[in-house]
C-alpha cells in the first residue's frame, strides 16, 4: 500500500521554535518525518498519524485542528535516554465521506499493526476509535479495547455513528472481533442507567475515576490487557485540560493521566493508541496541547521500560501462588513475575460438553491476591469468569 498518496506530510518549518531548534536533544530533531525522500516507516517503533476528521463529532467540530497543535508542543520536549525510532506520517487526507476516512485509516493502521509499528493516532473526534477497531477486524484479530473516557459512548442500536455513540457499532459489527471492552475513568452522572446495565450485561469492565484516584496503580492491569487504547480529552478535569467542550470540572488530574499513559506503554500487548477530542480553539495558552504532549511522552517512556513478561514460556520466571477460597471456587491460582512484580490470575474456561478446561491468564494486581487470601474474590475475576463461561 502506497500510504504517501493518502497523506499530507508535516510542514516541519511551521514547528520551528525560536531559541530551541538548534538544541540536539529536542524531539523535533529526533523524529523522522515521512516524505518522498524518506518513505520507509516499517522499521519504526511508533508512527504518528494525524486524522483531522470531525464530521461525526458531537459538539466538537474544531477537533480537526488538533494534530498540528499537539505536534507543536510534543516536539518541544526533550527525548529519552534510550533509543527509540518515531516517524511522523503527517495528516491523513480525509475522504469524500466519513466512511471513506474510516476505511483508509483502517487500511493504514492494519498495515502498521501487521508490521509491528505502533500507530499513535491524533484525532479528530472520538468516533475514529471505530476506524481503529476496523483495522483489527480487517486483520481478523481478536482485540481487547480500553477507552479512557468520562462516558461509555455506547449510544442506542439505531443511533447514527457519532463520537458519542460509536461503541454500539463495534459491538454489533459482524463478524465481531471484540474480545473485551474496558472503560477507565467514567463518571456515573454522565452515563445513563441503561448504559450502566448494558455494560454489566455484556460483562464489560468499568472503573470510576474516583475509585482509581484512591490507587491509580489499579489501572495498570486493565491497560496491560489491551491491544487498542483510546483516550478522550473529556476524561481529564476541565481545569487541567480546558480544550474540550464536553469536559467537566471532575476527571483525571494531569499527573494521573500521564501515569495511565505510561502503564499503557509498558504493556507488551499494546499495538495502537489514539487521542481524541482536543479543540485548540478552546484551549488556554496551549495548556491542553502541552498536557497531551506529556501524555505521549510518557507513553513512549513506558514502552522503553518493557520487560517482555507476557509469554509465560519460562515458568521459572514466575512465582506461583495457590489460594483456597470458599466462594464456589476450589482454589485460585496466581502468578507473579520475578522481573517486574506484576500479577496474573488464572480464569478457567470450561467446556461442559467436551469436559475440557482452558486457562486464561488475566492481568490483576497485588490487591486481587490479597483479597483471595482473605477469602474474597475480586470483581475483576468474577466478571471474566462469567464472561467466559456464560
Amino acid at each position: 500500500m502506497d500510504i504517501l498518496s493518502y497523506l499530507t506530510p508535516v510542514d516541519v518549518d511551521s514547528l520551528e521554535f525560536v531559541g530551541y531548534s538548534e538544541d540536539p536533544h529536542l524531539l523535533l530533531n529526533f523524529v523522522h518525518f515521512l516524505s518522498k525522500e524518506n518513505s520507509d516507516w516499517t522499521d519504526a517503533d511508533f508512527a504518528i498519524l494525524g486524522v483531522p476528521e470531525t464530521r461525526n463529532a458531537f459538539n466538537n467540530p474544531n477537533a480537526s485542528l488538533a494534530p498540528d497543535e499537539i505536534r507543536r508542543q510534543f516536539y518541544q520536549l526533550y527525548c529519552w535516554d534510550r533509543d527509540v525510532k518515531i516517524i511522523d506520517l503527517g495528516n491523513l487526507n480525509i475522504g469524500e465521506t466519513v466512511e471513506d476516512t474510516y476505511r483508509i485509516m483502517a487500511d493504514i493502521i492494519a498495515e502498521m499493526i501487521e508490521t509491528g509499528v505502533i500507530p499513535i493516532i491524533l484525532g479528530g473526534s472520538n468516533d475514529l476509535a471505530y476506524a481503529n477497531y476496523l483495522a483489527y477486524a480487517q486483520l481478523q484479530r481478536i482485540v481487547n479495547v480500553v477507552s479512557v473516557d468520562a462516558r461509555f459512548d455506547i449510544g442506542r442500536e439505531d443511533s447514527p455513528l457519532k463520537s458519542n455513540s460509536y461503541l454500539s457499532k463495534i459491538i454489533l459489527q459482524q463478524p465481531n472481533f471484540l474480545y473485551n471492552f474496558a472503560n477507565v475513568g467514567y463518571q456515573s452522572y454522565m452515563n445513563s442507567p441503561e448504559e450502566m446495565h448494558l455494560m454489566d450485561k455484556l460483562y464489560f469492565e468499568a472503573y470510576r475515576v474516583g475509585m482509581l484516584r484512591q490507587d491509580i496503580s489499579e489501572v495498570e492491569p486493565v491497560v496491560r490487557n489491551a491491544e487498542m487504547i483510546s483516550m478522550d480529552v473529556s476524561s481529564i478535569r476541565h481545569p487541567d485540560a480546558p480544550g474540550n467542550p464536553n469536559s467537566s470540572v471532575n476527571g483525571f488530574y494531569g499527573e494521573e493521566i500521564c501515569q495511565v499513559a505510561m502503564y499503557a506503554g509498558m504493556s507488551d500487548k499494546l499495538s495502537s493508541f489514539g487521542f481524541y477530542e482536543y479543540d485548540p480553539m478552546l484551549d488556554y495558552n496551549g495548556q491542553t496541547a502541552q498536557l497531551i504532549a506529556h501524555i505521549l511522552w510518557y507513553l513512549v517512556e513506558g514502552f522503553l521500560t518493557r520487560q517482555d513478561d507476557l509469554s509465560f514460556k519460562d515458568k521459572n520466571s514466575y512465582t506461583k501462588y495457590s489460594v483456597s477460597v470458599s466462594e464456589n471456587v476450589d482454589e485460585m491460582v496466581f502468578y507473579c513475575s520475578k522481573k517486574t512484580g506484576r500479577w496474573w490470575v488464572v480464569v478457567p474456561i470450561i467446556n461442559v460438553e467436551k469436559q475440557t478446561q482452558q486457562n486464561y491468564f488475566l492481568p490483576c494486581s497485588l490487591n486481587d491476591y490479597k483479597a483471595a487470601c482473605n477469602d474474597r474474590i475480586s470483581e475483576r475475576w468474577w466478571r471474566a469468569f462469567n464472561k467466559f463461561n456464560r
